[in-house]
């Protein structure tokens, strides 16, 4: 219970392989008879026994954990009667109008907060997350055992395993999906292209196929993002507002699911409402947004970037308080209407939404930088830098109007007092240079 109130208050401690097409070799022309033959099969067993070696000398998935486009490879132990149990018992739904709800990515910063709020509520969850190392692993199974200890069980695996998703609900006939799992960061896609379409792409159409063949059928809620507005210059940013003009991979991955997404709502009759998250930070975030790493570089007394816009143009952020997003997220769930297909087939026509959640607040990032500065109490190093041409856009805006019509969504946390919340929680945890006990 002490574990539960904590969440509640964040202010307080913690391939598919194509086809092979060999051209035709002059030499293979020459040949002629019986020679021609032996020369034929001599090289077809050359090219088998290539084959063969690539296959069983290929490195195995523990030898490449730092590739995080191929941790599909990874293998992870999952399954048997104590295991089942266990799965169960996390998502049982303990209250009288409860859902039960599988949530990806349930690790993460926003699905961790999620995943506490459902539980408080009585709400049966599930948990489920590949422990990737795309930023501190250590911060993701920190948020697994304050998880565990309200309850709350989650599954380490990969969205793209098809057996183990099929399992899940084999075992747990789920009524919702709050799909969180992906390939978060703009800047980062310029390194690792590939792990984007992993998890953004693949891994989002591998949860619908699974979902669409279930029975009954689950709402699905997933988070795509505010990147998708792109280059769009109208604000503030509304949901029809064009966005085709995509500035990151990042974004880009997410608009493809935004229309993956009306796919399978077409085709297959599945409930999907995509949420477009705007700037979240809060306690318990991730290390690579830049409230964070600033926090970490001005105590460390490190110079800290700061980026402007073309002609010195102030860069903004729509900044919007976990406990806002938790809020919206679970309003969206409350408001799902079910799926309308069953064994994979369309029944009816079938609810498909987007939102923006934000806090239609822009703050320019040297403010951000300003109240770090008084709340940590340290004067901060400044570089001031032109604005990288590397998928980052100048300024993020929310209309929210749309989410507090059908959401009753209304963010009430702004940026002084966020911030105040996420600085006690980060001296907490990292007190001393050590982790605290949450």
């Amino acid at each position: 219970m002490t574990q539960l109130k904590q969440m509640s208050h964040l202010d307080i401690s913690p391939p598919t392989p194509g086809k092979f097409k060999m051209d035709k070799s002059p030499y293979i022309h020459r040949l002629r008879g019986h020679g021609s033959l032996a020369k034929l099969t001599f090289w077809s067993f050359v090219f088998l026994g290539l084959i063969l070696i690539f296959f069983f000398h290929s490195p195995s998935p523990n030898s490449l954990p730092s590739d995080p486009s191929r941790r599909s490879l990874r293998t992870y132990n999952w399954g048997g009667p104590a295991w089942e149990k266990r799965v169960r018992s996390s998502a049982k739904v303990r209250s009288r109008h409860g859902i039960s709800v599988l949530v990806t990515g349930a690790a993460g910063f926003v699905g961790t907060h999620v995943s506490a709020a459902l539980k408080r509520r009585g709400d049966g969850v599930l948990g489920l997350d590949c422990f990737n190392d795309y930023y501190d692993p250590s911060l993701k199974r920190a948020r697994q055992a304050l998880l565990e200890r309200s309850g709350v069980f989650i599954v380490e695996g990969d969205i793209n395993d098809a057996p183990l998703l099929s399992k899940l609900f084999e075992v747990v006939a789920f009524t919702h999906v709050m799909h969180l799992a992906a390939q978060a960061g703009v800047r980062y896609a310029m390194e690792n292209p590939g792990s984007y379409v992993h998890s953004n792409i693949a891994g989002l159409v591998n949860l619908l196929e699974v979902c669409k063949n279930a029975n009954p059928q689950p709402a699905i809620v997933w988070a795509s993002s505010s990147s998708v507005y792109g280059l769009n210059t109208k604000v503030p940013f509304s949901e029809r507002d064009r966005t085709d003009q995509p500035a990151s991979l990042y974004a880009a991955t997410k608009k493809a699911g935004e229309e993956i997404a009306h796919t399978y709502n077409h085709i297959y009759g599945l409930s999907l409402t995509g949420l477009r998250f705007f700037t979240v930070y809060g306690p318990w975030g991730r290390p690579d947004m830049a409230y964070f790493f600033f926090t970490r570089d001005i105590l460390k007394g490190k110079t800290i970037p700061i980026f402007e816009g073309a002609n010195h143009g102030t860069v903004a952020r729509d900044f919007t308080y976990i406990d806002d997003i938790v809020k919206g997220c679970l309003a969206s769930l409350d408001t799902a209407e079910k799926s309308t297909g069953s064994g994979g087939k369309k029944k009816g026509p079938a609810q498909l939404r987007v939102f923006n959640l934000g806090n239609t607040s822009p703050v320019p990032v040297t403010d951000l930088v300003t109240i770090l500065e008084r709340l940590l109490k340290v004067k901060a190093k400044r570089n001031i830098m032109k604005l990288p041409r590397n998928g980052d856009v100048q300024f993020t805006h929310a209309n929210i109007s749309s989410a507090q019509r059908e959401l009753g969504y209304k963010p009430t946390t702004d940026l002084q007092t966020g911030l105040k919340k996420f600085v006690r929680w980060y001296l907490s945890y990292y007190s001393g240079g050590k982790k605290a006990s949450g």
